[in-house]
């Protein structure tokens, strides 16, 4: 079991930049991968990106490629997903997730915190 704790985000111009760090607890974090979800009013929940255990392999959704960047350091129990030219559409709750593989079936879940996106 792990638990995720969030940090960052916030109100942001488009174009600006805003980073998302996801702390995991107990010495299993390298265990899982992880990944960062994003749900906006009315929508599902869907994978933004996400990353392997070892870190070598990273998958993101079409929309935020070029954009986004996740990484993660399993010494410090960290998943860090960087947003560079954030765009209005952007904006949702933005939440950590660790799971057994990017399928993400019966993952565990940080907490969530928004990102708003202003045009």
């Amino acid at each position: 079991q792990v638990h995720l704790v969030q940090s960052g985000g916030g109100l942001v111009q488009a174009g600006g930049s805003l980073r998302l760090s996801c702390a995991g607890s107990g010495h299993t974090f390298g265990s899982y991968t992880m990944g960062w979800f994003r749900q906006a009013p009315g929508n599902e929940r869907d994978l933004v990106a996400a990353i392997s255990r070892s870190g070598d392999n990273t998958v993101y959704v079409d929309s935020v490629k070029g954009r986004f960047t996740i990484s993660r350091d399993n010494a410090k129990n960290t998943v860090v997903l960087q947003m560079n030219s954030l765009k209005p559409e952007d904006t949702a709750v933005y939440y950590c997730a660790a799971g057994a593989t990017m399928m993400f079936a019966h993952a565990y879940w940080g907490q969530g915190t928004q990102v708003t996106v202003s045009s």
